[in-house]
């Protein structure tokens, strides 16, 4: 059996099981708003250190487990790491989190292989080292402790909506209690990312939150998976696009007609909330969206 052994275990989030414990514990994640669909088909949740996007995340996975405790999340992430050319699957064995391992549905994963071999291949040397599916893995194994994952990597391309499409299908066909989430972070802004088209200062950090990330939201929302690789591309607000669009694709295909925005934040806000700090220069935005 094939184990992914934790890379960013001990800098992204805890090292040890009691410390994931206590630091998911004492996370105060927002309560889903009313217009939280009965029976969700998937999420949208960001991939940062836990400290700055976990309870963020933990809105979606525990609004999603509450409600249907999926058998399996399909997670699709963005590559950091520069292996994924196209998508990449991990295809069996399972994860290894402090939290004990997290079994791959290799079910489900050899249907996707067969069904959409043009577009995905089975590599699991090209998730060594990526971190966007990885962080989600602990939040999925606490809130639902019998789930199983099928991990992809989805550049930014063309065949990503085709991609969440056949997921979609394959799920639907063979009734497979599954969900979707596609893991993103929105803008990365400030002089350490190279991106300042509003100067630096509150302006700046008001522009990211209620205008850069709205518009990216705002196409999450309305699952318009099209446009947000052009969204992504000419205003450098996700990181993830691929994995979005896929995430997008999906849910339209099981019968999403609309996203919730369950809670957004930057690192700016939890630096200034949380540690007391304000430092106006850079800021990374983080959505957590439920479908």
């Amino acid at each position: 059996m094939m184990i992914r052994e934790p890379a960013v275990a001990g800098r992204f989030y805890p090292l040890s099981r009691d410390a994931c414990l206590r630091e998911i514990a004492a996370m105060r994640p927002a309560a889903p708003p009313a217009d939280m669909p009965e029976r969700p088909v998937g999420g949208i949740v960001p991939h940062a250190g836990w400290v700055f996007s976990g309870e963020t995340a933990l809105a979606v996975i525990r609004a999603i487990a509450e409600r249907r405790r999926p058998k399996t999340f399909v997670i699709f992430g963005a590559s950091h790491v520069g292996r994924a050319r196209g998508a990449i699957l991990f295809g069996s064995g399972g994860w290894q989190t402090p939290l004990g391992v997290a079994e791959v549905d290799e079910r489900l994963a050899r249907e996707i292989l067969a069904r959409a071999s043009d577009i995905v291949t089975d590599d699991p040397e090209a998730h060594e080292d990526e971190h966007s599916i990885e962080v989600q893995v602990p939040l999925i194994q606490h809130a639902a402790p019998e789930a199983k994952i099928v991990p992809i990597l989805v550049p930014p391309s063309a065949k990503a909506v085709a991609l969440g499409r056949t997921v979609a299908e394959i799920i639907a066909g063979l009734q497979i209690d599954a969900v979707c989430l596609g893991s993103t972070d929105l803008t990365h802004y400030g002089p350490m990312y190279g991106f300042t088209p509003h100067g630096t200062g509150p302006a700046a950090m008001r522009w990211v939150r209620d205008e850069n990330d709205r518009r990216m939201l705002d196409l999450v929302v309305r699952l318009d998976a099209e446009a947000i690789v052009p969204e992504a591309k000419a205003h450098l607000n996700a990181c993830g696009p691929g994995a979005v669009v896929a995430t997008l694709a999906a849910v339209r295909s099981l019968g999403a007609k609309r996203g919730c925005v369950v809670q957004y934040t930057t690192s700016f806000d939890v630096m200034r909330e949380k540690m007391g700090r304000v430092d106006a220069e850079a800021a990374v935005g983080y959505g957590g969206v439920v479908f």
